[in-house]
């Protein structure tokens, strides 16, 4: 490991960090992290007293923003009352949030299993789906992230998966509905969905009688913000009917109004059979994840064994948490919000694309955006390679942190999603920031484009 050099003005926080703490999705010796010592709504600060405008919900989760009070409070009335309690006995507020998180799904959703975060919910669901349809066999999609546990990360297509395979056998997948650039080289709406009809091609190719579901991202989340047509999602679900295949819907990034709905699947107007979600479900104030089961999947499991268990299932304490977030949401107009401030969004983003020779593609669905950048518009060349150095993208993401700016980058897309209670006034601050970032991008294209005449 690289050597870390410590100076007086290194905080006992920092030290501590560097020396017994790993990274997630890390090379450690290039790990440099400030350090972060609170948050109030849309803004946290460091150690030093730097402030920064979170644009990225931190992990696309906190979306109340930071220490809501009714939220905190929630968390300790409960630690008062009852920390913990096994998941083989019944609790008052995992109780309420199974009949609330039934009460705000699709019709069909009946019953709730509780889990620790997105991962291990993703992992519940495919155990139930095989469990439920005798079936093995699991379709994602190629750009699709699931979660890191082994069975999750598999399903995903993501390329943090190939590094830890072999994974959970059984996985097969499919091209994304990524219109800007097309797998098929198709247009909307032309192209008659074949992005979908793709996916029925792959199921006969298959059998049918294999296939226990189809797990997708209403809207594809951290490889880039991909939003499908509308009827897309409804082709889907017709497939999914016709050959007796589960749909399960990953809410971990859209679900709880990041859309200006309660979920991406409400938006396409479809039902699913199972829904995962975690994230804004308590916004990460308490680690949780969930997995709604539709009612006939409910009822096959009353005489049937359930191959499901974690020790935190059900924790009193995420589940508090959970509550009282829903009510913010719904007596703090926060979805809502959501749709109209997505309205900015969209204007503000429409500014940099009209500015910015390195723009190629905005797109967004309520407070959940990305701003792809491209060396040509012509070409499409994206800015940086896909899974590759991020070279000018660091700069401009220094750029942003250095004019308090947070924003999740990777590769050459840059996702705009703050928490829901965002303000209009707020949202433009952060885009003056973009806007002058971008001119660095700007400049490496025309140098590039230079080069490339010399």
């Amino acid at each position: 490991m690289e050597k870390i050099f410590i100076t007086d003005q290194c905080s006992e926080a920092y030290l501590n960090d560097r020396k017994y703490v790993l990274h997630s999705w890390s090379v450690q010796s290039k790990v440099n992290p400030p350090v972060i010592t609170g948050g109030q709504g849309v803004w946290f600060w460091d150690e030093k007293g730097n402030r920064y405008m979170d644009f990225a919900s931190q992990l696309v989760n906190l979306n109340v923003g930071f220490q809501h009070p009714r939220v905190v409070e929630a968390i300790k009335e409960q630690a008062e009352k009852l920390c913990y309690i096994a998941p083989s006995f019944a609790n008052d507020v995992r109780g309420k949030l199974a009949r609330k998180i039934v009460e705000i799904t699709p019709p069909r959703i009946a019953k709730c299993f509780f889990t620790t975060g997105g991962a291990d919910a993703n992992e519940n669901a495919i155990k139930i789906a095989r469990a439920y349809t005798g079936r093995h066999k699991i379709i994602s999609r190629y750009r699709s992230y699931h979660g890191a546990t082994y069975g999750a990360i598999s399903v995903s297509g993501d390329p943090r998966r190939p590094p830890v395979e072999p994974g959970i056998p059984g996985i097969v997948r499919v091209f994304d509905p990524y219109c800007y650039r097309c797998s098929f080289g198709k247009s909307y709406p032309e192209c008659n969905l074949e992005c979908a009809e793709h996916v029925r091609e792959v199921i006969l190719y298959e059998n049918p009688n294999t296939v226990a579901a189809i797990i997708m991202e209403p809207v594809t989340g951290s490889n880039g913000v991909f939003i499908p047509p509308v009827e897309y999602g409804r082709r889907i679900r017709e497939i999914c009917d016709e050959f007796g295949i589960l749909l399960i819907a990953d809410e971990v990034m859209t679900g709880f109004g990041r859309t200006g709905y309660w979920f991406g699947v409400n938006y396409f107007d479809i039902e699913p059979d199972i829904i995962t979600m975690a994230k804004g479900c308590n916004s990460g104030y308490v680690p949780l994840g969930i997995v709604a089961v539709s009612d006939r999947i409910a009822e096959f499991f009353d005489n049937r064994m359930l191959y499901c268990g974690l020790t935190y299932s059900g924790h009193p304490l995420a589940c508090a948490s959970a509550l009282a977030c829903i009510s913010v949401y719904e007596e703090e107009g926060l979805i809502d919000n959501a749709r109209k401030m997505g309205a900015v969004v969209s204007a503000e983003m429409a500014k940099l694309k009209e500015r910015h020779p390195c723009v190629g593609d905005v797109r967004n669905i309520g407070l959940f955006g990305c701003i792809e950048l491209v060396k040509d518009r012509f070409t499409k060349e994206p800015l940086v390679p896909w899974n590759g150095p991020p070279g000018v993208m660091a700069e401009i993401s220094k750029q942003l942190w250095a004019d308090g700016l947070s924003m999740y980058i990777r590769w050459n897309y840059m996702f705009v999603a703050p928490p829901l209670l965002i303000t209009a006034d707020e949202i433009r601050w952060g885009f003056e920031k973009i806007d002058q970032a971008l001119e660095i991008a700007d400049c490496f294209v025309q140098k590039d484009a230079s080069l490339q005449k010399g």
